[in-house]
């Protein structure tokens, strides 16, 4: 039987206590503070350049416009709330905080010219509370709070003010009430919505404790009543039971699954990303935006789809942590927002999405292959149901695939069909359509990956589900006769038949037949070679990339089984790209990149395209020491392995959903055997296979050891040694030298 000393004591608590971010110097930004959230109400902790007193900046993803005139962008935007400003008697010239990633709770003191405040502050898991407590500590100091309401105008205002459109309404101004014990901001909208934020302050030998709450209402004012109930609702219970349960949903939360690497940084950064990412956005919270619920001075107020919302959720198949799926609820419930984003013309039998959308899925207008204005950037909806796609097949949830992605994937697929045509030998082609962020070409690379992976996973899926569809000989005639992805020798893969790749492109759209699409297949030695000259060139036009075309090419190495390479551009993230807190800047806050070093992590330590388990399939040479334990695989295998010494000495594999497994168990020290795993079901049998593979009848609910043949390991799930020292945040304080 595994031990997993984690779970013992205070195991998780002493682990992720030696990644918490800290804060010895004040904060002067949101790239540099710490945050807080739960999926829809988010906080964040500065000291903006210029003040004297620290703010906390209100946000929440479910706060927007709802006009009908503009699109997501100007009608639709995402809003601003405003901050909290914590009042001292004197002005803050220092803090010591730390931000528990185990209890989502930033803790410590503000220190002014007047004294010391002890200060703790969480965003409630489950209810949209704010908390903070403050007591004097030292010296004079008093301290009191005021809300200063921002205005609600479209972000991109600030940014392209001559594209406001023509009949777009100005929001009133905001109505604040305060009282000696707390207030209110009622933001009415033009549309007939509300925002409403409502706090109260409560004095006593403890000090003062805040609790603050925002809400929304698209139409009506019952965003007031549904903020009065969560603070009355607050007012029936203790602080203290507030926090309890906040820790419970964080306690359970973290311990589905684990991974350890010796590299204190990288480590670090991983486990602060499952914190944002579960601050970010819950099944039952709006679909991300790029900014996640932190919105801020950004020309991005909106989800996007030509690679952002995708990068945001791969992180949550392997962890396995389902319950944060906000694209599934927008997908499930998005269909008239997808219809009304489709051009006209191919409703009947079609969807698309443009660029940008809110939650409820109506982006602008999508455009039309061959025409030029919308651009005709076609692919994105296939793309994001490919995440929905990696959703299932990590988990086997076999009503998503049936009643959603199925039908969407159909319809999405159906649009490519309205504008292939064959050339004279009867091989299929595009008409110029929009890669992102490059250019419009025939034959366009990304929406060729898109449209032969649309086409193979709907034979797949129709055969899993037992249905019988017209439209199958279609997709396998696409499958038989498609073009081949335009490339040559030297470059590798173009942007599309009519457009080599020339300057430098941070997006990797060109190479979604490899990544994360997995279409050509790379145990066969051409395609190897193939994404090599492509990265190669790719990467060697310099200028243009970002901090997730660092993230992909990361991928994309340890889909090659390079972990040296995977780590220098995961290294190349950190020490370039990402801000001390660990957020990421495009001109706005943009979340999907550091989220997306999370799955290259992943990628580095565990694969499962091709229905194939591939373990520690990319540890570098010096990672002498990897842990993993319940990291979740496509087909809904739970996989653990222990690394020690350069061997992998041990692998649990538990089957949830009783699909073939397939293992190539990686750099075991010695030949594999397969064995049960105490008096747990075991497997049915197993065979070693001629390419290498185990193959191993694994029922749903069994499980398995695979180990070196004759080897008795040391069954120990627990944290392997990183060199300490190294936190996020600001931890070093101030120079005052």
């Amino acid at each position: 039987m595994l031990e997993d000393r984690l779970a013992a004591g205070s195991g998780w608590r002493d682990f992720l206590s030696g990644l918490d971010p800290l804060w010895r110097a004040v904060p002067g930004s949101f790239y540099d503070g710490p945050f807080l959230g739960n999926g829809g109400l988010a906080a964040s902790v500065r000291r903006p350049e210029g003040e004297t007193r620290l703010r906390l900046v209100l946000g929440d993803s479910r706060v927007r416009d709802h006009q009908d005139v503009g699109g997501p962008l100007w009608g639709g935007t995402r809003l601003p709330v405003g901050h909290l400003t914590l009042c001292t008697e004197g002005e803050v010239t220092g803090v010591d905080l730390r931000l528990s990633l185990w209890e989502a709770e930033l803790t410590g003191t503000v220190t002014t010219t007047r004294g010391t405040v002890a200060l703790t502050a969480l965003v409630h898991a489950e209810r949209d509370l704010l908390i903070v407590r403050c007591r004097p500590t030292a010296g004079t100091e008093q301290v009191t709070w005021t809300f200063t309401p921002a205005p609600a105008v479209a972000p991109r205002a600030a940014f392209y003010p001559e594209q406001r459109p023509a009949g777009l309404k100005d929001n009133p101004p905001p109505v604040l009430t305060t009282t000696g014990s707390g207030g209110s901001c009622v933001q009415d909208l033009a549309c007939g919505g509300r925002t409403e934020t409502r706090w109260r302050t409560t004095t006593g030998p403890d000090g003062t404790t805040l609790l603050c709450t925002v809400a929304h209402s698209a139409t009506g004012p019952t965003a007031s009543d549904t903020a009065a109930e969560t603070l009355a609702g607050a007012g029936r219970t203790t602080t203290d039971r507030l926090t309890e349960t906040h820790r419970e949903w964080w306690h359970a939360y973290y311990p589905k699954s684990f991974l350890s690497v010796p590299d204190a940084r990288l480590q670090s950064f991983y486990w602060i990303q499952l914190y944002k990412l579960a601050c970010a956005t819950r099944a039952d919270r709006p679909v991300l935006a790029t900014h996640g619920p932190w919105l801020e001075h950004t020309p991005w107020p909106a989800a996007w789809w030509n690679l952002n919302a995708q990068l945001e959720y791969w992180p949550i198949n392997a962890s396995g942590h389902p319950e944060l799926d906000s694209l599934r609820t927008a997908l499930e419930n998005g269909a008239a927002g997808l219809l009304a984003s489709t051009p006209e013309a191919y409703r009947a039998d079609s969807l698309v999405i443009g660029r940008a959308s809110q939650d409820d899925l109506r982006s602008e207008p999508a455009g039309v292959p061959g025409g030029t204005w919308p651009l005709p950037e076609i692919g994105n909806l296939t793309w994001a149901l490919h995440t929905a796609w990696l959703a299932h097949r990590h988990t086997m949830d076999e009503p998503y695939l049936r009643d959603t992605v199925v039908p969407l994937l159909r319809k999405a697929v159906n649009y490519y069909l309205h504008f292939l045509t064959a050339d004279e030998q009867g091989v299929l082609h595009l008409p110029a359509t929009h890669s992102p962020e490059y250019g419009t070409t025939a034959d366009c690379n990304y929406d060729l990956a898109l449209l032969h992976w649309g086409c193979r996973t709907l034979l797949d899926a129709t055969a899993r589900l037992g249905t019988a569809d017209p439209l199958a000989p279609t997709w396998q005639h696409v499958l038989d006769r498609l073009t081949a992805p335009p490339q040559d020798p030297d470059e590798g893969l173009w942007i599309g038949r009519d457009l080599r790749l020339t300057s430098s492109h941070r997006h990797y759209s060109h190479l979604l037949w490899f990544h994360p699409l997995h279409q050509l297949d790379l145990t066969a030695p051409a395609h190897r070679a193939l994404l090599r000259r492509s990265m190669d060139h790719w990467l060697g036009l310099t200028g243009e990339l970002r901090g997730y075309s660092f993230t992909g090419a990361a991928s994309m190495h340890a889909l090659l089984g390079d972990g040296e390479s995977a780590l220098r551009g995961l290294d190349e993230l950190l020490d370039v790209h990402v801000r001390p807190n660990t957020m990421y800047a495009e001109t706005g806050p943009v979340v999907e990149t550091p989220l997306s070093g999370a799955r290259s992590l992943h990628d580095m330590l565990l694969q499962s395209w091709g229905g194939v388990l591939r373990i520690l399939p990319a540890v570098p040479d010096g990672w002498a020491d990897v842990t993993v334990h319940d990291l979740v695989a496509e087909g809904a295998f739970r996989i653990s392995a222990c690394r020690r010494d350069g061997a992998t000495r041990w692998i649990r594999i538990h089957s949830g959903a009783g699909e073939p497994c397939l293992v190539a168990p990686g750099r075991l020290s010695g030949p594999a055997d397969v064995r049960a795993l105490g008096d747990r079901p075991g497997p049915a049998g197993w065979t070693l296979r001629a390419d290498g593979l185990l193959e191993i009848a694994l029922p749903a609910g069994a499980e398995c050891l695979v180990v070196a043949a004759g080897d008795t390991p040391d069954l120990t799930v627990e944290p392997v040694t990183a060199p300490a020292g190294f936190r996020w945040g600001l931890p070093a304080g101030p120079d005052l030298s």
